[in-house]
């Protein structure tokens, strides 16, 4: 589906669904009350501002392994190396140094990865402005050839950048945790497992996915 405001909305119709395919996930959904996602005007329209999207992506390569208080902590240090009240273009941060940047509490290897994404938006390698006509796979495709950015880090900007509604992310530690837990598996499912079992969400798989992370919190 691609250009459709109705992809970004993800209701009772949606719950629903999951809850009449899959029953083990529905026991899940009754127990947890999840904060509903809404859109900004600004997911409407297209293209966004390409900072947005530039500044996602920097944000998923600065919490990428971390938890999210340490992520945080981290890129609020970042921020702070710039100036105040607004996010770096991507020219302010391929002017400063790698060390400078490490004392924020990046390592070089992220550094450089988010500094390729800063490259790559300038020598316009990539074109945010098409994304609203591009299919998942597509975006996927095209930002993973940038060096540092992995098929995680893109699915998770499609999920919470994009707000896309059908992602399932089985390079995302949780969500493969998440099914180990509600389905009882003895170890944490194979590719071929999760998928089996993440399948029956189409449509609705990113929504799934907010339940899963959902069942793994204490609360």
């Amino acid at each position: 589906m691609r250009g459709d405001k109705k992809r970004l909305f993800q209701g009772e119709d949606a719950v629903r669904y999951l809850c009449d395919v899959d029953p083990v996930l529905a026991e899940v959904i009754r127990e947890i009350s999840l904060e509903e996602l809404t859109p900004s005007e600004d997911h409407f329209e297209s293209p966004r501002n390409k900072l947005v999207y530039f500044y996602a992506l920097v944000r998923e390569i600065i919490g990428q392994q971390l938890s999210g208080k340490a992520a945080d902590a981290i890129e609020k240090r970042f921020l702070a190396l710039f100036s105040p009240g607004a996010f770096p273009n991507p020219e302010e941060i391929l002017a400063l140094s790698d060390e400078i940047i490490r004392n924020a509490g990046l390592s070089f290897s992220k550094i450089s990865y988010i500094k390729n994404i800063a490259r790559a938006v300038v020598e316009e390698k990539i074109n945010f402005e098409e994304f609203d006509k591009l299919s998942d796979e597509e975006i996927i495709t095209a930002l993973i050839t940038i060096k540092g950015v992995g098929r995680w880090t893109v699915e998770m900007f499609l999920m919470w950048t994009l707000l896309r509604p059908d992602v399932f992310s089985y390079g995302d530690l949780g969500l493969r945790k998440g099914m180990q837990k509600i389905y009882k598996l003895k170890k944490e499912p194979s590719a071929k497992r999760a998928a089996q079992i993440s399948n029956r969400w189409k449509p609705h798989r990113s929504l799934a996915c907010r339940y899963l992370w959902a069942s793994l919190d204490n609360r």
